[in-house]
C-alpha cells in the first residue's frame, strides 16, 4: 500500500498550474487517491467562471470510477506550494457518496495530521 509520503510526491508531480484561456486555469491543486485495489488516481482542479469548474478530488475520483473502482482508502490533495490540505465540503460529500465505506478514507492534512473523511464530515445527511 502506498504511503502518504508517496501519495504526496505523486500529487506534487501532478501539479502543473497553467492558464487554459483568458478566464480559466488548471492545476493549482492536485489530488492523489489510493483505492482498496492498490491503484492510484490523480487529478487537478479546473477553475472556470460561473462555477463550472471542479476540484482536483473530483477529477481523480472520475478517473477512478472510469477505471471501474470506487472504494478510496487514502487521499492527498496538495496546493501549488506542495502543502497538503483538506478537501472542500463538496468533495467530502461527493467522495463519501461513491462508496459506503469511503467515510473511513484516511486524509492527510497540513502538519502531518491524518483524519478520516468521516471526521471531516461528521454528520451524515442520510
Amino acid at each position: 500500500m502506498k504511503t502518504f509520503e508517496e501519495l504526496c510526491e505523486i500529487a506534487r508531480r501532478t501539479l502543473k498550474p497553467r492558464r487554459l484561456s483568458r478566464s480559466s486555469s488548471a492545476g493549482e491543486v492536485a489530488a492523489a487517491l489510493l483505492t482498496d485495489g492498490g491503484n492510484v488516481y490523480t487529478g487537478v482542479c479546473i477553475d472556470t467562471p460561473c462555477s463550472m469548474g471542479f476540484c482536483a478530488e473530483h477529477a481523480a475520483a472520475a478517473a477512478m470510477v472510469t477505471a471501474g473502482e470506487n472504494r478510496i482508502v487514502r487521499l492527498v490533495a496538495v496546493f501549488s506550494n506542495g502543502t497538503p490540505g483538506a478537501p472542500c465540503g463538496r468533495c467530502r460529500e461527493f467522495l463519501c457518496q461513491l462508496h459506503d465505506e469511503n467515510r473511513r478514507c484516511e486524509v492527510l492534512l497540513d502538519g502531518g495530521r491524518i483524519v478520516t473523511l468521516g471526521d471531516l464530515l461528521p454528520h451524515n445527511w442520510n
